[in-house]
């Protein structure tokens, strides 16, 4: 494989991803929104008479419904921390995936459907590399991106949550050690998820917008992990974790390979 050229094919695609206002606007708000306003609320939670639309009394009593395993380990924590460490330790979790998911299958869908749509696929497969290399070099450019992006709203989140609920947890309190699992084993898992599901719908899509709003069906998975954890089914504990990145890991391979299967130059050329 020509690395030169894989590099070369992400580069562009970074570059033209970057000029495109409508596909960066969403990627930067997201971590301002979720990890740079929310642990704020969070940490004013106790001194609210509710946030989110739920009373701190009625989040202890959804405390008490939890996994045994969640139960055991905010029993170290005072009334005060518990509602604090339970929306911005667990329910967070799963919202955090939203980042490197989304980054990525936006620059997907603007990396495949979006060069379609701009008519500039058809030079791109004309050049002298192999379908291999193509798209390898596609792929690349998007996970890459979703691993800044993500590494970047890790450490706001890290910033932001100590520093809002530092003074009623009394000292640093954030990451934990299920989060450092989450963001290097899971987080690059995630990312490969959305970027390989949108790989199949953009490879079929006109334009970007037909395969942004078919591929957003790739944070519904994330959805559901949150209402596992507030409904009480599963929490998001160590091996939880590494489980679920066991998971996306294998789904990724599966998906990737499919992927590779449609993406031939000819089928490509035909369709733009």
């Amino acid at each position: 494989m020509n690395r030169r050229a894989v590099s070369a094919i992400a580069r562009k695609d970074l570059k033209v991803v970057l000029q495109n206002k409508g596909v960066v606007l969403p990627i930067l708000i997201a971590p301002l929104v979720l990890f740079g306003a929310l642990p704020w609320m969070a940490a004013l939670a106790p001194n609210l008479a509710n946030v989110g639309g739920m009373n701190v009394n009625e989040l202890r009593e959804l405390l008490a419904h939890m996994p045994e395993g969640l139960r055991t380990e905010m029993a170290l924590y005072t009334p005060d921390q518990q509602p604090i460490v339970f929306f911005l330790v667990y329910m967070l979790a799963p919202l955090f995936l939203i980042l490197p998911v989304m980054t990525s299958s936006v620059m997907a869908a603007d990396s495949f459907a979006g060069e379609r749509e701009r008519r500039t696929l058809e030079t791109l497969l004309y050049t002298p590399t192999t379908d291999r290399e193509l798209f390898v070099g596609k792929l690349l450019a998007p996970w890459l991106a979703a691993m800044v992006v993500s590494a970047v709203g890790f450490v706001l989140y890290v910033v932001m949550a100590n520093a809002a609920a530092g003074r009623v947890m009394g000292s640093l309190f954030f990451p934990t050690l299920m989060w450092v699992v989450l963001v290097v084993w899971v987080a690059p898992a995630a990312a490969g998820f959305g970027l390989a599901t949108m790989v199949l719908v953009s490879v079929r899509a006109q334009g970007f917008q037909d395969a942004y709003q078919v591929g957003s069906i790739v944070v519904l998975p994330l959805l559901l992990l949150l209402f596992g954890q507030i409904s009480g089914v599963m929490y998001f504990s160590i091996g939880a974790v590494l489980l679920l990145g066991l998971g996306l890991w294998v789904t990724d391979v599966v998906l990737i390979w499919a992927g590779s299967r449609v993406f031939r130059r000819g089928r490509l050329i035909a369709r733009s």
